[in-house]
């Protein structure tokens, strides 16, 4: 007789194996160290202070506190209310509200120091080149008032064609060049409220560039010509004064309200914004000019039309604080990877669970979220009081802080895209401890990627701090700038500015934690634990 014999079965409830056991158990292992919750906690606090720190000291002008009279007087106001940059020479006429302005513009160049008629009357050193964004070009504007509505077509030093509107606003046209031999044409045309730019290499075959429709542009406005040179920005160039010379020939108005006279006209005459005078007794600054001859135009110019750029960024680099915790973050998140090794703890792990790409997605989420929230917290604390002590110490007024509060648009952009930089570091920390499975190449590899571009961009020269800002992990400290990111701006490393935006500099950061990632996610497979 055959007996069937069946298999004994527990009467347990069977415990779960699934990826939501595997990362609560990696969180009970990093939580029951407790010298790394309070390693954590101190990055916090001293990170804080740190940023305190800065902020009370705010940035040294001749040695002491910033004060509004080290930058001068406060920006004027664009048509959305923005600061924004409105200093330029004008050679304008009336324009009705139906009408066009058609011009060929020849050269566009330096003009050099001590040019007669170019002496803007600055006891400063002028540059001997032209700046990248110096421009030339037609304009339809409401007036001459500073902070009114414009449309401008112009070729710019070194970016080509442009419209450009109501100072925020950047179109590129033709990437050309503008000489004797290659001149480039430029034509506005306005419809009420419309206004359309246009480029042409002959003044025969038009290319629309871009059109706008600009509020409170009156029935009769000025069009004309105009020239700008924006000042020299970078550390080396503190004081240097630059003008360009453009010329126009071929200049045709369409319109029946003008009676064909050119005027020339300074806008924004006087200190610019952020800018500090040095004047000898008597001396009064110089506007640029214009000369016709034959039809053709020489306008010589300075000052620079578009958004405005504070002279450094006080919250960004109060901000600077939170790399001291996240140096922590990347030390302490790389021990709790390679210590597993070190003890021979990662056997046991990939025994319990041998689908080792989860065990690496487990580590990855774990120290992500700690070091989200690491840096969530230490800036939503640091945002708001660095800000408070600026404006109480330092500033006085603060005008390029205004509304960036914590519950503003830019206070969240920082506290949540903090989170999110110590959120890529940890990530980039994991991947670097499983690649190489020691402590001490662990945290000095992942230094080197994370740390050392940042310091690099505060001591390298000027070109290649900007190399770093936008292709190392450094970048994504753009996220924690206070200072708006225009494309139609030079932006200098000196000054605090980054050349990507804040999103896209995180972007660079997350490429590092990606690629390291899936090389880790390979070793991880491929090697014996």
């Amino acid at each position: 007789m055959i007996s069937t014999i069946t298999p004994y079965r527990s009467q347990r409830r069977q415990g779960s194996d699934g990826f939501g056991a595997l990362v609560r158990s990696e969180w009970t292992k990093f939580r029951t160290v407790p010298a790394w919750t309070m390693t954590m906690i101190l990055a916090m606090a001293g990170a804080l202070g740190f940023c305190l720190f800065l902020s009370s000291n705010g940035v040294n002008c001749g040695g002491g506190p910033v004060k509004t009279s080290c930058h001068g007087q406060a920006p004027p106001s664009g048509p959305g209310g923005e600061s924004v940059n409105d200093s330029y020479y004008l050679v304008h006429q009336n324009l009705g509200p139906t009408g066009s302005i058609t011009a060929e513009i020849t050269s566009l160049t330096n003009a050099p120091p001590g040019s007669p008629g170019t002496d803007i009357g600055f006891n400063a050193p002028r540059l001997s080149t032209i700046q990248p964004w110096a421009k030339a070009g037609i304009i339809i504007t409401a007036s001459t008032k500073q902070g009114s509505p414009y449309a401008a077509m112009m070729v710019t030093a070194s970016h080509g064609v442009r419209m450009q509107y109501d100072y925020t606003h950047d179109v590129a046209g033709p990437a050309a060049s503008v000489s004797a031999a290659s001149p480039e044409w430029l034509r506005l045309t306005r419809s009420g409220a419309t206004v359309t730019g246009y480029a042409s290499a002959d003044g025969t075959d038009w290319t629309k560039v871009g059109t706008t429709n600009l509020r409170g542009l009156p029935r009769t406005g000025l069009t004309g010509m105009f020239v700008a040179s924006p000042d020299g920005a970078e550390a080396h160039q503190a004081g240097v004064t630059t003008e360009a010379i453009g010329t126009f020939d071929h200049v045709s108005v369409e319109n029946s309200e003008t009676d064909g006279t050119w005027r020339g006209i300074e806008v924004g005459s006087g200190p610019r914004p952020g800018q500090r005078m040095f004047f000898e007794p008597g001396q009064v600054p110089r506007s640029g000019q214009f000369s016709e001859l034959g039809g053709s135009f020489s306008v010589t110019g300075s000052g620079d039309i578009g958004p405005y750029l504070p002279p450094d960024d006080a919250l960004g680099n109060s901000l600077i604080g939170m790399v001291i915790a996240l140096i922590v973050v990347i030390t302490v998140v790389a021990l709790y990877i390679t210590s597993e090794y070190r003890r021979g703890l990662i056997r046991t792990t990939l025994s319990a669970s041998p689908r080792r790409g989860r065990v690496l997605a487990a580590k990855v989420i774990v120290s992500a979220l700690v070091a989200f929230a690491v840096g969530l917290v230490a800036a939503a604390i640091a945002v708001p009081v660095a800000e408070h002590v600026l404006r109480a110490h330092s500033y006085s007024p603060p005008w390029w802080l205004t509304g960036t509060g914590l519950m503003s648009a830019m206070g969240l952009r920082i506290v949540l895209g903090t989170g999110a930089l110590f959120a890529l570091a940890a990530v980039l920390a994991i991947a670097v401890g499983t690649i190489a499975r020691r402590s001490a190449a662990a945290v000095s590899a992942a230094f080197v990627l994370v740390v050392l571009p940042i310091v690099l961009m505060f001591t390298l020269p000027e070109g290649a701090a900007q190399w770093v800002q936008k292709y190392t992990p450094a970048a994504a400290l753009s996220i924690q700038s206070s200072i708006p990111h225009y494309q139609q701006l030079a932006c200098y490393a000196s000054k605090g500015c980054f050349p990507l935006s804040p999103w896209a500099g995180l972007g660079v950061f997350a490429l590092y934690a990606a690629v390291a990632s899936i090389l880790a996610w390979v070793l991880l497979r491929r090697r014996d634990a």
